[in-house]
């Protein structure tokens, strides 16, 4: 049986942040290697996300998850190779997709472990055949259903459930609409992805510019940002639309409500009117059933050229910080994947 390493490098939660996460919220700590008893496996960490939810388990309020302690160990989503198995279920050297965190190694039972193979990009686990292209098939076609010649209006576009959300529709047949920080992203949106057109969410005259670029009004907002894009969304959805919510990135870094009017009983009244379709979900709800119809056709779209997607990788354990730090300033461009392992 392959010998164990020693040190394990890993970062917890060191203080709850107020308002937007600092350097000083995270502290990097070593610790010994756990030795894996019988049924367990020692995994090293080689590819570690970086997600926007992360922002919400760092604090103490009331959530879909529990919140973690001051202490743990910071939660995500990773690829991991066998080290070392004591488990029938996996061999030594095979990668595979998990949970092990923002650490270098971590034990498991084998519970949420996927074998993922030796493809050419294992960290597409993470991204586009991961939580985040999940997001986007469920909460398009089966919240959002948008139907040929529908207007799609999607919030931060080039990101990484964006900028699957938009090709989706668009192999659906729809016309979709873009909005993302900077000409950069935008042209990526349009000549790379192939969204109908993109918008800077920077644009002081965005909600005009969102009604120029809608005039028969939009019939599907895959909202996961909040803020000044969905004011400008609410006063052109049409009739009968509907708008999957999977985040709202614009107020994680809240601590108390955003200034301006109450905007409640517009949006009830908006909602009532029009017929709208407001639904919540949660991704982590809809593995059993519908993870697996959702890796059969992202697979083929990205084997066959049809979904792309573009990755901002960040290299070492040590720079995670920072880099969740630039993602939720959406300094991001793409998928956000920290490289902690060759």
């Amino acid at each position: 049986m392959p010998q164990s390493p020693a040190v394990n490098r890993r970062i917890v939660l060191a203080a709850r942040p107020r308002g937007a996460p600092t350097a000083q919220d995270f502290r990097l700590e070593q610790v010994p290697v756990p030795a894996p008893a019988d049924g367990q496996v020692l995994l090293r960490t080689v590819y570690l996300s970086l997600d926007p939810y992360m922002r919400g388990r760092m604090s103490e309020g009331p959530s879909y998850a529990p919140p973690l302690a001051l202490g743990d160990t910071m939660v995500g989503g990773t690829v991991s190779r066998v080290v070392v198995s004591r488990h029938p279920g996996f061999r030594e050297g095979e990668l595979v997709a998990g949970a092990a965190g923002w650490q270098d190694y971590a034990l498991s039972d084998g519970q949420g472990l996927t074998p993922i193979g030796d493809g050419a990009h294992p960290s597409y686990a993470l991204s586009v055949l991961g939580m985040p292209g999940f997001t986007a098939y469920h909460g398009l076609l089966n919240i959002g259903a948008p139907k040929p010649g529908e207007t799609v209006v999607v919030a931060a576009a080039s990101g990484a459930v964006g900028a699957a959300v938009g090709q989706i529709a668009r192999l659906r047949g729809a016309r979709v609409v873009g909005i993302a920080g900077g000409d950069e992203k935008r042209r990526y949106v349009t000549e790379e992805l192939g969204f109908d057109l993109c918008l800077d969410r920077h644009d002081p005259h965005l909600a005009r510019q969102l009604a120029e670029a809608c005039p028969d009004g939009i019939d599907v907002y895959f909202e996961n940002v909040g803020g000044a894009v969905l004011d400008a969304v609410l006063p052109l959805l049409r009739e009968g639309a509907r708008v999957p919510v999977c985040g709202g990135i614009a107020h994680y870094n809240d601590e108390a409500p955003p200034p301006g009017p109450d905007r409640l009983p517009m949006l009830m009244a908006l909602v009532l009117r029009k017929r709208v379709r407001l639904q919540g979900f949660i991704i982590l709800d809809h593995y059993a059933d519908g993870y697996a119809p959702f890796l059969r056709d992202m697979s083929a779209w990205v084997a066959e050229g049809k979904v792309k997607l573009r990755e901002d990788l960040v290299a070492g354990l040590e720079n995670a910080p920072a880099a969740l730090i630039g993602l939720l300033e959406g300094r991001n461009f793409g998928k956000v994947v920290v490289r902690v392992a060759d």
